[in-house]
């Protein structure tokens, strides 16, 4: 015999898995922290590419710089220096403002970022990079460790 007491929890366990007014606000909820965990992740990645694009710009403006730096002879003294090059790479110009900007936040001023290989047997000039990249709490969270980022740039030596 079924009493009514077996019906009842039946019939609102039915009518229960019918309705749909929170269904959206479930879904939204599973699905919400992985989205914003992916967004995070692509912006992260976006910011890392673009460092190194500032970076690559930077040495290349330097190697520009340097690869047309008239050496010195008896009758001409270069004025020309690897500092001004690390300055252009750094700020975008050889003589900053006291509250200049740089290129990518961390790295410079310390002149000792940036190498530079002289005019080698083959006539170019080589300035290379290592920076380490500023992570968001992100990638620690994730164990991502440090991301260090390492550019090079070769330029032929022109001269004046």
């Amino acid at each position: 015999m079924i009493t009514l007491a077996k019906i009842l929890p039946l019939r609102l366990r039915s009518a229960f898995w019918r309705r749909e007014d929170g269904a959206v606000l479930v879904e939204a909820l599973a699905v919400v922290p992985f989205v914003t965990l992916f967004t995070a992740g692509i912006l992260e990645f976006g910011n890392i590419f673009w460092e190194r694009m500032q970076i690559d710009a930077g040495l290349r403006d330097a190697g520009r710089y340097l690869s047309r730096c008239r050496p010195t002879s008896p009758t001409y003294t270069a004025n020309c220096t690897e500092a001004t090059a690390k300055l252009i790479a750094f700020y975008g110009t050889q003589s900053p403002a006291a509250n200049a900007r740089l290129r990518v936040r961390g790295w410079g001023p310390s002149l000792a970022d940036i190498t530079v290989t002289p005019v080698s047997a083959d006539g170019t000039i080589t300035i290379a990079t290592a920076h380490l990249y500023e992570t968001s709490p992100l990638f620690s969270g994730l164990g991502i460790g440090a991301i260090t980022i390492t550019s090079s740039h070769e330029e032929r030596y022109i001269g004046w």
